[in-house]
């Protein structure tokens, strides 16, 4: 997908505040992106569809650079979706957790690996990135079972529990919604297009209260931050609904004799 660098909204913000660094503006303009995306959660993203490997419950989200993961909306296993807990809930429904190769070590684990096809470029291609592993030992697999739950333990990183097994195949489909990373210097071109007057809001409000500048204007600060909050309300009903329109009604509760 193409981005659209954050520094191509700095000429609507300039005149608002006279004389600050465009180097200024960006970072506010990057900073109001993130808040904008983590409130709204517009910008959604499908990762692509992959295989859980047979022995593995942790994984990192494939998702586009310089973007991290918000929410996750769903996790789709073999199109029966999984349980989304935090980590204290997964604590409690798996005390047990779960151990890479249900705790084998990785060199007994590629043991069996045929040592005449390992690094070769058969191995690499119809190995690796075919998400497929050499034969494992029943040992490494002996915790394993069909995955029914995902939590995400740090920014980056979610296991999947209890650990697969090689039974069957579990094909993952995810659903979630991304935002700038802190040093990242643009965003999705879409998903920018659509909150840009709330990103410009939202950067106004917070450099218009600057101290020492000569740009400083806390009642027009005061009317950004009107405007931004009243449209990342629009913006978060925007997402949820989409280009659907839901149908409302409404049913008379009964009273109890």
């Amino acid at each position: 997908m193409a981005n659209r660098e954050f520094s191509t909204l700095a000429s609507r913000l300039a005149p608002s505040v006279p004389g600050c660094p465009q180097p200024t503006i960006i970072q506010y303009i990057r900073d109001s992106a993130i808040r904008t995306c983590e409130r709204t959660l517009a910008w959604r993203y499908v990762q692509p569809v992959f295989n859980l490997l047979p022995g593995v419950f942790e994984y990192s989200y494939n998702k586009p650079v310089d973007t991290d993961v918000h929410a996750l909306f769903d996790a789709i296993v073999n199109d029966w979706p999984l349980d989304r807990l935090t980590l204290e809930q997964a604590l409690y429904q798996f005390p047990e957790w779960a151990d890479l190769y249900s705790g084998v070590d990785p060199n007994v684990v590629w043991l069996q690996t045929q040592s005449n096809v390992y690094n070769s470029n058969q191995y690499n291609s119809s190995q690796y990135n075919n998400n497929s592993q050499g034969p494992l030992p029943e040992s490494a697999l002996v915790d394993g079972s069909e995955p029914r739950a995902i939590c995400q333990v740090t920014p980056d990183k979610y296991v999947v529990l209890p650990l697969p097994d090689a039974d069957r195949v579990y094909t993952m489909r995810m659903f979630y919604a991304l935002k700038p990373k802190r040093n990242s210097s643009g965003m999705d071109e879409v998903a920018f297009n659509e909150l840009e007057d709330v990103i410009m809001h939202g950067a106004l409000q917070h450099l218009l209260v600057l101290p020492n500048t000569n740009w400083s204007d806390r009642e027009l600060a005061s009317y950004h931050a009107r405007q931004y909050v009243f449209q990342i309300a629009e913006r978060r009903a925007r997402a949820n609904l989409g280009n659907m329109r839901g149908v409302m009604s409404a049913r008379m509760q009964r009273f109890g004799i």
